[in-house]
């Protein structure tokens, strides 16, 4: 008999920053599952992108435009989907990033660091990346008594890194907040749960890892160094996750966890 563990066909999911490489991968994974899939994003022509991979492989997508951090524009968002699909049951908390101004070079002063970029970078993370997009969506999917959330926090989350004190702790805070919220909606049918990817290449840590050539920088090699699957984890390996998460048969019992994807790097500090 054929197991529909993992079948979406009768979920819509939202992915906030669908328009990055890990977005998009996750956004096409939902789809791939049988989702219908609302790309978020500020980028229509990566939105559009993605919308046309997902249309070609068979599946049925939308591209949405919204800012993550202004409330009335998520709500214009949600309802111009909830208009084309008719309901929001799963999202994917996937916006985010880091600033310069919240980063401490070597050599650099802490005590220096402007409120400003701290703020900053907290506003992309925990704000526009968790608090209100949770807030416009999720009051659907607690009215609807069914839901899945799906934060995308980090393995700085869990792992202070260095250099980027501010994304470590709003990351980590979007680890809290993601706990917080399964404990209060665990009764309202809404499930919240976190992703922790490791190291994956994309647009915004990409010269950090690696030279234009390919070759891992110092402090790429550093980081496949404590990796024991010895490499940085490619797009298509957080596919797995995303999906039985956004599952309601296949992780039906699930909520506030954090699932670490990482290639085995966190289990080098035990």
């Amino acid at each position: 008999m054929k197991s529909d563990l993992f079948n979406l066909s009768d979920e819509t999911a939202v992915v906030l920053g669908g328009t990055g490489v890990l977005g998009g991968a996750m956004a096409e994974a939902l789809a791939d599952a049988g989702a219908r899939v609302a790309i978020v994003g500020r980028s229509e022509e990566r939105g559009l992108a993605c919308v046309r991979r997902i249309e070609e492989a068979g599946g049925r997508a939308m591209f949405a435009s919204a800012d993550a951090l202004n409330r009335d524009s998520l709500a214009k968002c949600r309802d111009t989907i909830l208009k084309s699909f008719g309901k929001v049951s799963v999202l994917v908390n996937g916006a985010g990033g880091n600033k310069p101004e919240g980063t401490i070079m070597p050599g650099g002063d802490f005590c220096k660091m402007p409120i400003e970029g701290w703020n900053g970078v907290f506003d992309l993370n925990l704000v526009g990346g968790a608090l209100l997009p949770t807030q416009v969506f999720g009051e659907t999917m607690v009215a609807a008594g069914k839901g899945s959330i799906i934060n995308i926090a980090s393995m700085s989350s869990i792992i202070p890194l260095s250099r980027v004190v501010a994304y470590s702790a709003s990351k980590a805070a979007v680890l809290n907040l993601t706990l917080w919220l399964a404990r209060e909606w665990a009764t309202k049918g809404v499930r919240v749960n976190a992703i922790s990817p490791g190291f994956f290449p994309a647009e915004q840590n990409r010269r950090m890892l690696l030279k234009d050539d390919g070759t891992y920088t110092e402090r790429g090699q550093s980081i496949v160094g404590h990796t024991p699957m010895g490499r940085f984890g490619e797009a298509k390996e957080l596919a797995g996750a995303v999906v039985w998460l956004a599952s309601s048969r296949a992780s039906s019992f699930v909520t506030g966890q954090n699932i670490v994807v990482d290639g085995g790097f966190s289990s080098t500090t035990i």
